[in-house]
């Protein structure tokens, strides 16, 4: 038997790293009776049946999981935006932070395109998650600048790329490690959003140790399996301050003597978060009555 750790997963096939060495497997049948669904990051034991042919017997138990997109055994996630084209904003940002936290994941802000954009206009909104508690990198994968800090970041990590298309998440993973040759996309100028250039979930390996995933972007993001009483949680700010709130229970909505809402009223908590809170609330709430 040997380990590996699934890299790809392509074409009723898995494709599993052990040292220098990648081999195509297949999955036993007993596990594709139970349905169960593997994952690049998945760390696996297979025997082997053929120079580069394998099969996997055993699969580990994962360490953690990110839900959307789904990538098992994940140390942290680097949530990648455009400073521009398509413009950056807060909503969305939050939005990805809240499944970062969901999946129980460290997350890390990289915002790339600087070279395009009045880095000092960014400022404001680097402070802002800093002052949150999230690393913030700010990147051009183009000129290279603040390349070498995020480097720094990903080795001896398995770490996911995540963040709306167009945000140059290939063409960032190309300028971290020279060679990976990812397929990049141009942003559509006539409906201002990135093309899907990454077709399937993969795990690339980093020279200095260490794997990043490229996966597909994602524009959308859903909150219907979150509950209301846990959302809260997902917002650390938020989740500090409702400590003071005088009911356990409080939403922070329309709830007497909170101190969410006085936090945010006093600026201890940023408006935009806040409204970031109400607007994915408000989403859960419809999924449940069937909006």
């Amino acid at each position: 038997m040997l380990l590996g750790i699934v890299v790809k997963a392509y074409s009723s096939y898995y494709y599993v790293q052990t040292g220098g060495k990648v081999t195509a497997c297949s999955l036993r049948g007993r596990f594709k009776k139970e349905r169960f669904s593997l994952l690049v990051g998945d760390e696996v034991a297979y025997s082997a049946a053929g120079p580069d042919k394998g099969v996997i017997e055993e699969i580990m138990p994962r360490r953690s999981l990110l839900r959307r997109p789904m990538v098992a055994n994940v140390d942290q996630v680097v949530l990648t935006f455009a400073a521009v084209n398509p413009d950056i904003g807060t909503a969305l940002v939050d939005r990805f932070l809240v499944l970062a936290e969901w999946s129980g994941l460290e997350a890390v802000l990289c915002v790339n395109k600087t070279d395009i954009a009045d880095t000092s206009a960014l400022a404001p909104l680097a402070e802002l998650y800093r002052a949150v508690g999230y690393p913030v990198f700010m990147v051009s994968a183009k000129t290279g600048s603040g390349m070498e800090e995020l480097r720094g970041r990903l080795y001896d990590r398995i770490t996911v790329f995540a963040g709306p298309s167009g945000a140059g998440k290939s063409s960032l993973l190309n300028a971290l490690q020279p060679g990976l040759s990812l397929v990049t996309g141009e942003v559509s100028r006539k409906i201002g959003r990135g093309k899907h250039t990454t077709r399937f979930a993969e795990l690339l390996p980093l020279a200095g140790g260490g794997f990043v995933v490229d996966t597909p972007g994602f524009s959308l993001t859903e909150f219907a399996t979150i509950g209301e009483p846990e959302l809260p949680y997902y917002f650390p700010d938020i989740a500090a301050a409702a400590a003071g709130c005088k009911f356990s229970t409080c939403l922070h909505v329309k709830e007497p003597q909170c101190a969410v809402k006085q936090a945010v009223t006093e600026g201890r908590i940023a408006r935009s978060r806040y409204d970031s809170y109400l607007e994915v609330l408000e989403e859960i709430r419809a999924a449940k009555k069937g909006f």
